[in-house]
């Protein structure tokens, strides 16, 4: 740094603490603007990720197809006791397995309303017959034991796999490996724990009955002791659905068979249900949307941050032309002796950016603060990447020098006649 443009540096800084006050106001603007498009960039970026990630683990490479229950209507009549049956059938899980090239393996799931019960707890789980492929398929890797195996399939065995969270809330003080759950009336041998889909950080043993998990058993061994029909009571009513399988896990061999395989399973679907009775869902684009959503959210909010940082260069301009208006006869005096425009517009800027710079700093670090405070308080996600503080902090800087320009313009081509005659 040169002489001359030190000694301008020093005179900016020296000009800004005979109004510490002043300069302190000044620089909140600017502070809350680069605070707040930090954090706002942080809780939305978290919240991004924690969609994406749950998409994720659907599978970018898999097509699901799932049973829909059509309306009431379509179903059966309005009655005491009512059959409903709907959904896939056994048929639609071998033509996807055995009639699509691009379709690597396919999982048949259906989901049981059991309660599962560990001495005196019991929670209310989705409870999951499905096949040994399951875990291959959704990615879902294991705390401690085992997965299912082929062997348990044939065997109809009464084993069971149990979510971290499930398995946490039944026995919480010790493995459940090897532990007998009951599953409505019979009882299973637990031989593996998933891990949990949620950071192992909550505890879902204080959650009591609310606590949400998963079950897994084989799916013969679910048709041998739960049968095709599952009796539901609501409000004095009982129905009794039949639902060959809930869900079909279709695994495709690369990401640009997806949408092929999809279009073809809608077709293969709808010419085999009579009504719309099943929907596909493909996470390959749930996960393009949320990442389209993700870009949209960043752009407002980084909008509503960046009018934060406009209202603060307007603080900051507003504050400087005073500032000139008050030291005019200084100006004069200094173009008197010999001082030229750019040593006027530079001491002007000096002190601008200085304003903007240092309402910067202090707003990276309020900024990075945020984000750990609503994580440890509101327990959501956050995440700052390295782009947003510099983004800020250029952005706080951008605004010294856009906004300091006007005043140093105005004070640069005052008249030095007029400057000295000013009282």
């Amino acid at each position: 740094m040169s002489a001359g443009l030190t000694r301008t540096v020093r005179l900016g800084i020296s000009s800004l603490l005979l109004h510490k006050l002043r300069s302190i106001l000044t620089t909140l603007g600017v502070l809350f603007g680069v605070a707040s498009v930090i954090a706002m960039l942080a809780i939305g970026e978290g919240a991004s990720k924690e969609a994406q990630e749950q998409i994720r683990q659907l599978g970018s490479q898999n097509v699901i197809l799932r049973s829909v229950k059509p309306p009431e209507d379509l179903v059966g009549a309005q009655q005491s006791t009512r059959v409903s049956s709907y959904g896939l059938t056994v048929s639609d899980y071998e033509r996807v397995s055995q009639s699509f090239p691009a379709v690597v393996r396919s999982v048949p799931v259906r989901i049981l309303q059991q309660e599962v019960r560990f001495d005196t707890r019991a929670i209310n789980p989705r409870v999951l017959a499905t096949t040994h492929e399951y875990q291959s398929v959704t990615g879902r890797p294991l705390v401690e034991g085992r997965f299912l195996s082929s062997e348990d399939q044939r065997a109809t065995a009464n084993v069971c796999v149990l979510g971290y969270e499930v398995a946490r809330y039944l026995v919480p003080f010790e493995s459940a490996l090897g532990k007998r759950i009951k599953i409505g009336s019979d009882y299973f041998t637990c031989v593996g724990v998933l891990l949990p889909r949620v950071p192992l950080g909550s505890d879902p043993a204080q959650a009591g009955a609310d606590v949400t998990g998963e079950v897994l058993i084989p799916i013969e061994t679910g048709r041998k002791w739960f049968g095709e029909m599952q009796v539901k009571i609501r409000s004095g009513s009982r129905e009794m659905e039949e639902v060959p399988l809930h869900e079909i896990y279709v695994q495709v061999d690369t990401t640009e068979h997806v949408s092929l395989v999809a279009d073809a399973a809608k077709e293969m679907l709808s010419r085999n249900h009579k009504q719309r009775d099943y929907e596909v869902v493909v996470p390959l684009e749930l996960l393009m949307r949320a990442e389209e959503t993700k870009r949209i959210f960043n752009i407002v909010l980084g909008s509503i941050a960046g009018i934060s940082l406009l209202v603060g260069g307007i603080g900051i301009m507003n504050v400087m032309l005073a500032t000139v208006t008050e030291r005019t006869r200084e100006i004069g005096i200094r173009r008197a002796l010999g001082a030229k425009r750019r040593h006027i517009v530079a001491q002007v800027l000096v002190e601008t950016v200085v304003l903007s710079v240092g309402g910067g700093l202090l707003g990276i670090a309020l900024g990075l603060f945020i984000p750990w405070l609503v994580e440890w308080w509101a327990d959501m996600p956050t995440v700052v990447t390295p782009m947003a503080p510099i983004l800020a902090f250029g952005i706080s800087a951008g605004i010294g020098v856009v906004f300091g320009l006007y005043p140093a313009w105005r004070a640069a081509t005052m008249d030095p006649v007029e400057a000295l005659r000013h009282e």
